[in-house]
């Protein structure tokens, strides 16, 4: 798999954590989500917009019981997440090369 390597950026302090951005929401549209989500008890494929990510692209569920544990486990990071200006797609592409190169094939 090869993937666009991010807009040169400095690494944040050790000690910060990189925070989700405003005006993004690849992460709750590019993946497929295959464990129940509130309003979708199927998951959902690659692509589609999750029915949780709001207007304001924020996720409705974050922090309660019924977020999915993928979503939990998803944490933002230079190398997804890419340049702070481009509205996130930078991370619609990397997102959506990830989904390519780990989907599941038929036998």
């Amino acid at each position: 798999m090869t993937l666009d390597p991010p807009a040169l950026q400095p690494d944040p302090a050790p000690d910060q954590a990189l925070a989700c951005r405003a005006g993004c929401g690849a992460c709750c549209i590019a993946p497929s989500i295959s464990s129940a989500i509130p309003g979708m008890p199927h998951g959902k494929p690659a692509g589609v917009r999750c029915v949780q990510l709001d207007d304001a692209l924020r996720c409705r569920v974050f922090g309660q019981p019924g977020r999915p544990a993928v979503c939990r486990q998803l944490r933002p990071a230079l190398e997804m997440c890419g340049p702070v200006a481009d509205n996130g797609v930078h991370a619609m592409r990397y997102l959506a090369q990830l989904e390519r190169a780990t989907r599941t094939r038929p036998a």
